[in-house]
Formats: C-alpha cells, sequence, structure tokens
C-alpha cells in the first residue's frame, strides 16, 4: 500500500457522512425519513420517481444553491387546497434536516425556506429566506455548513460543462473551493449582491447616480474579488499538486487553469495592487455598463481543464472523456480534502453510468469502495451496480417513498 492510500486510511478510519435524512414537503415528498450507513447507497426507480430529489435535498445541507441551482420556490411541494368549491395550489415551505457523523461525533444539523418581507421598499414584499440549524443553534450562516458536511456532485446536466457558457464552470470550481475555505461561499454571495446593486443603481440613474455611494460599492466589489480569485487560484494550485504527485491509473490526468484578468494579475502583483487596479476599472466601466451586462472581473473568469496526455482542452475531447475527466476532478478533490481537512465529503453520483463505459464504471465504483467513503448514486438499473452486492445499501424510489431492499 503506497503511502498517500495508507494516509486516507488513517484518515477516514473514523467515517463521515449522514446518518439519518428526512425531506418535509420537498419536491415530491410530503414526507421522508431514511438512516442510510457510511457507505455506498444504489438508490434506483423509475425516470421522475425522485431519485435526484434525494440527492438534491442532501447538497442543501452544504452552502449554496443546491446541485440544481434551483430557486427555493420551485423545490416546494405543490398541494392542492379546496377553496370556495375550486382547487387552488398551495406551495408550504420546505426543510431538510439531518444527523451528521463526523469523526465519531454527531451533529445535527438542518435547512429551511420561510417568508420575509422586505419592509425598506416602498412597497412591502415578501420573498423566500434560507435559513439554517445547527444544534438545534437557530440563525446559522450557510458557511458554518461547511464545518460538519461536504458535499462534491456530479449530474447529467454537467456533462456539458464544458461545451457551455463560462457560469456553470465558475460555479463547479466555487464548491470545491468551498470544501477548503468555509467563508468563500459567503464572499461569492457578497459579490453577487454588491454586483447587482452597482448595476441596478447605474442603470436606474442612467449612469448620474450618488458618486460616493458607486464609490463605495466598488470598493467592496473589488476588496471581495479579489479575495474570490485568491482562494480560486490557491485551490487550483493545490489540485494541480496533487494530481501531479498522485497520476490516476485509470481515469485520465488533467491539468486545470484559471482565465480571468483578476487572477492572472495576481501571478505577479500584491494584492493591494490588483484591488486598486479592480476599483478604478470598475469605476472606468460605469457608462458601458449601460450598454453592456458586465464588466470584466472575477463574475466573468472561466475554469479551464485540459487532457494532459492528449495536450487537449476539455471541449474538444469526446462526451466519454468528458465525463472521465469531470471524474478525475473529483476523484482528486476527495482525496485532496480527506488528507487536508481530516474528513471525507459525501459522494452525489446521479446517474453516473451516462457516458462511461464498463471498465470506466467498474473502476469508479472499485475506488468509491477503496475510500470507503459514502456515496449515494443513482440510477434506472441497478444491475450495473452488482459490484457493490453485500457492501451497499440498494433503495427503490416508488410512489415518493423509499423501499430499502
Amino acid at each position: 500500500m503506497d503511502n498517500l492510500a495508507l494516509n486516507v486510511k488513517q484518515v477516514i478510519s473514523l467515517k463521515s457522512g449522514v446518518t439519518r435524512l428526512t425531506l418535509t414537503d420537498f419536491r415530491n415528498y410530503a414526507f421522508l425519513r431514511v438512516n442510510p450507513h457510511l457507505g455506498p447507497i444504489v438508490i434506483t426507480g423509475e425516470n421522475g420517481s425522485g431519485k435526484t430529489n434525494i440527492l438534491e435535498a442532501l447538497s442543501f445541507l452544504t452552502p449554496g444553491r443546491g446541485l440544481r441551482s434551483a430557486k427555493l420556490s420551485d423545490i416546494k411541494r405543490f398541494t392542492p387546497a379546496v377553496i370556495d368549491n375550486g382547487y387552488t395550489p398551495i406551495n408550504a415551505g420546505w426543510a431538510v434536516s439531518a444527523t451528521i457523523s463526523k469523526n465519531g461525533e454527531d451533529f445535527e444539523i438542518g435547512t429551511a425556506v420561510e417568508k420575509s418581507i422586505r419592509e425598506k421598499e416602498e412597497e412591502p414584499r415578501s420573498f423566500d429566506r434560507r435559513i439554517v440549524k445547527i444544534n438545534e443553534q437557530k440563525g446559522c450562516s450557510q458557511s458554518e455548513l461547511g464545518q460538519y458536511i461536504s458535499a462534491i456532485w456530479l449530474t447529467p446536466q454537467m456533462d456539458r460543462l464544458f461545451r457551455g457558457g463560462s457560469q456553470p464552470r465558475r460555479s463547479f470550481l466555487d464548491r470545491l473551493v468551498y470544501a477548503f475555505d468555509n467563508e468563500h461561499a459567503k464572499r461569492t454571495s457578497n459579490f453577487e449582491h454588491l454586483y447587482k446593486q452597482w448595476y441596478q443603481l447605474i442603470k436606474s440613474t442612467s449612469g448620474r447616480a450618488d458618486k460616493n455611494w458607486l464609490e463605495s460599492l466598488e470598493e467592496g466589489m473589488s476588496a471581495t474579488g479579489v479575495a474570490i480569485a485568491a482562494a480560486r487560484r490557491e485551490q487550483i494550485a493545490r489540485l494541480n499538486r496533487f494530481i501531479e504527485s498522485t497520476p490516476d491509473d485509470v481515469f485520465p490526468d488533467v491539468q486545470l487553469e484559471l482565465d480571468g484578468t483578476i487572477e492572472q494579475m495576481l501571478d505577479t502583483l500584491p494584492a493591494i495592487e490588483v484591488e486598486d487596479y479592480y476599483r478604478h476599472k470598475l469605476a472606468s466601466e460605469r457608462n458601458n455598463i449601460l450598454y453592456n451586462d458586465s464588466v470584466d472581473g472575477v463574475n466573468r473568469s472561466d475554469f479551464k481543464v485540459y487532457y494532459k496526455k492528449k495536450r487537449m482542452p476539455a471541449e474538444l475531447c469526446s462526451t466519454g472523456e468528458q465525463k472521465s475527466l469531470l471524474v478525475s476532478i473529483i476523484l482528486a478533490q476527495t482525496k485532496c480534502q480527506i488528507l487536508y481537512q481530516g474528513f471525507a465529503p459525501i459522494l452525489l453520483l446521479d446517474e453516473v453510468a451516462a457516458h462511461l463505459d464498463d471498465s470506466k464504471r467498474e473502476a469508479l465504483l472499485a475506488k468509491i469502495k477503496e475510500l470507503d467513503l459514502q456515496a449515494f448514486i443513482t440510477s434506472t438499473n441497478s444491475e450495473l451496480f452488482s459490484a457493490f452486492n453485500n457492501y451497499a445499501q440498494f433503495w427503490e424510489v416508488k410512489n415518493n417513498t423509499v423501499i430499502c431492499k
């Protein structure tokens, strides 16, 4: 056994993961409670039965918008109610709670949606707000969830990750950063909020907004943006070093890069100088923003992936190669996190067998088994996972409930 494998085994000797999951009015589930074991769980069922909804619920135990990046209002279970002799849909709030086992200790975490009112506006409006509860303590921030659980996911929508726009790739990278930097989620959310304020202020005043207000927003955006860029660079460097020192024996080795002005400036300049540049750049673009939707910065940076052996950008690789490259990144992130953070993430693999040939699928299952971590895997065909017989839990989703086989 090599040193890497030995170190991983030592770290995960005390397993981490979800030991109880409860859903309330979440997607198609009025109420669901399951007790996963700390190993692989294969979830099967017909298309549309709610397999992915379980994975999405698990993803909401971590910071961010979940594996579908859905609006909070779209997740609620819609139920009909009789009003004036007719049926009108009522959408209640939703909640996800779980017992988390982390290195021998148990923690209770949960998240839910509640209605809030924006009272500062001329006409107060209600909106959905996500709240977090940790060990019976309300009012916790989403970033605090990262202290107890981490999740990495792979979904069918990500099969197009390398061929579409840059925004999904940035989100993918930022989720990798969250595992090593709990404050990164807060920074990205703050930047989006500041940018939206700045953009709407310029648009609504046709470029004649209060100068001091704009400068205040630009100062916040530049400081937050440079911190985001620095965290992304650090994670890219960490993964590249790890991949270089521990090449995979089945899945292709990758080279990761960041394509962004702010990130590249940090290669040669101190952060304070990059902040000054960014702030002046935003100020100089105030007029241009009236005609363009965004300004060059961390909200335009791209995450580039290369197939090292072929020296080929991921977007030019075949569909199967792109899926293998994604698996390579996820496996590297998982092992890297185990060693650096001291606990394993849970893997959420939605229809992962798609675009993987038989040998790659079997290799992935073998690596999950070798890492001995918790992985939730969905499929319409349980026979594809016969290698997990007598090792994994097998669940069948049917009629809005889960049957443990």
